[in-house]
């Protein structure tokens, strides 16, 4: 939006210097003291790599951790070979683990198993690539978590801060590492991410804008409890200021409850009450209120994404960036932003038959929101990895809402039984239901069940680590397909 050297008022300029000298010498401290230092990375993937190249770079002593064998990483260790950065790979991997100063650890990796405490016990300091660049980022930091539609709300605000005329770094979990672009970064730019429940865990640093898009079971294959996961959601706002933001959904119980927690004062958005402070919804136009004063948005007619939940996106992104992003950038990015890869996506139409692909959906609550942009014309492809969620409420929701229902993967069993326990008790009469050797069968039966006007939609409501190596790959092969059809 401007350039500090630009300002004209001698005071101002040397004021806005001497915060932007102060911010770098966060980051230029923080490289001083990690020299010398022994440092593990503990996963070789997507962000990892990058870091291992940083930290380096910087002057640590790196070792590399990867449960992978060396093979996988044929033809790309040269380069960190040359840098002096050392590997441990294979099923014994954390064996090495001992004698370090800093540990990196992968946001799917757990913060307490016992040779990270082992080492933490000893005096090694334990984060992560997002920890250590929410702690040095010089500029204004967005960062949305959630259950759902937080992807999507993040890739909003980005849109609208772009439109708005800010330079902007997206990163996080939706899948750019940021870390090694950081001496890029400038206090005037803005930056957005993506943070999951896994990377907030032991995060001790917290944005200046805050997004909570809902709180719903998740993740409890990995997370101890629900209590656990809920607390990891807390670390988003708990380290925040008075003069920072944080939105919050106030028809979500969980994040609602947040309110009281605050340290910033909260805003809100709801598509159930109006409130005082925040986004909500008056004769299907979208409304942001703050101290009496209201700004109509857009109405909900003229928003390009489908469905009522990603309404609820728009409002997230709205009230986190309305301080600082007009009405009208606002209402451009509504009516041309067409979504998100994988998410309720748009893929082909064949005999009239819409295919429509969700892989992202890897809870019941995804599948469940995404089914309420249909009329019941629905062939559900669904199933796949365990992450020890109940099927409960789905299975009572599906009646009315799918024509039929093709099973695939390890969760295929308690999708089915969930779904006929809650016909069977309520006298309804089933749909058909089959099951799928894989995404091809299951693509297959779809199409054989499916007439004119129906849409066949891929929500697997789990994840997809049983037959793919994530939600992205599962998608891809699902349009792969799909794209086939004629």
């Amino acid at each position: 939006m401007y350039n500090i050297y630009e300002i004209k008022r001698p005071a101002v300029r040397q004021v806005l210097l001497r915060m932007v000298q102060s911010l770098n010498k966060i980051l230029e401290s923080y490289k001083k003291s990690i020299q010398g230092k022994k440092a593990a990375v503990l996963g070789f993937g997507i962000s990892n790599r990058p870091l291992a190249k940083t930290l380096a770079g910087w002057g640590a002593k790196v070792t590399v951790f990867d449960r992978k064998k060396e093979e996988a990483f044929e033809g790309i260790l040269t380069e960190y070979r040359n840098l002096d950065v050392e590997f441990s790979f294979g099923d014994k991997y954390l064996d090495n683990l001992s004698g370090f100063d800093i540990i990196f650890r992968t946001p799917g990796m757990r913060f307490d198993i016992p040779q990270i405490q082992h080492e933490v016990a000893n005096g090694a300091e334990l984060t992560s690539e997002m920890e250590v660049f929410m702690k040095c980022c010089p500029a204004v930091t967005y960062a949305v978590t959630g259950s759902d539609g937080k992807t999507t709300t993040t890739s909003l605000i980005y849109e609208f801060l772009k439109k708005a005329g800010f330079n902007c770094y997206l990163g996080g979990n939706i899948g750019t590492p940021l870390l090694d672009r950081i001496e890029e970064i400038k206090p005037e730019d803005r930056v957005v991410l993506e943070l999951s429940s896994f990377q907030l865990q032991t995060m001790k640093n917290s944005p200046s804008v805050a997004v909570i898009t809902n709180i719903t079971p998740n993740h409890l294959d990995l997370h101890k409890s629900m209590e656990e996961y809920i607390d990891a959601k807390r670390n988003l706002y708990r380290y925040q200021k008075k003069s920072d933001r944080l939105v919050l959904s106030f028809d979500n119980p969980v994040t609602k409850s947040f309110i009281s927690e605050a340290i910033a004062n909260p805003a809100i958005f709801s598509v159930n009450e109006e409130c005082s402070f925040g986004t909500f919804i008056r004769n299907n136009c979208i409304i942001y209120r703050e101290n009496a004063e209201e700004k109509e948005i857009i109405p909900i007619s003229e928003i390009k994404l489908p469905g009522m939940y990603n309404v609820e996106n728009i409002m997230a992104a709205v009230t986190a960036v309305i301080h600082e992003v007009d009405v009208d950038s606002i209402c451009y990015v509504a009516r041309s932003f067409g979504g998100v890869e994988h998410r309720n996506e748009f893929v082909k139409k064949v005999r009239e038959i819409s295919f429509r692909n969700n892989s992202i959906g890897s809870s019941p609550a995804r599948t469940i929101a995404t089914l309420k942009s249909f009329d019941g014309n629905v062939v559900l492809i669904a199933g796949g990895y365990d992450k020890n969620l109940s099927y409960d409420e789905m299975g009572a929701f599906l009646p009315g809402h799918i024509k039929a229902l093709i099973l695939m993967g390890a969760t295929s069993d308690k999708i089915e039984s969930s779904y006929l326990k809650h016909v069977q008790r309520e006298g309804l009469k089933a749909v058909p239901v089959l099951r799928a050797d894989g995404m091809e069968d299951a693509v297959k039966k779809a199409y054989a069940i499916a007439q004119s006007g129906d849409t066949i939609l891929l929500s697997p409501a789990s994840a997809s680590f049983d037959l793919y190596a994530n939600f992205m790959e599962r998608g891809n092969h699902f349009k792969d397909i799909v794209n086939k059809l004629d």
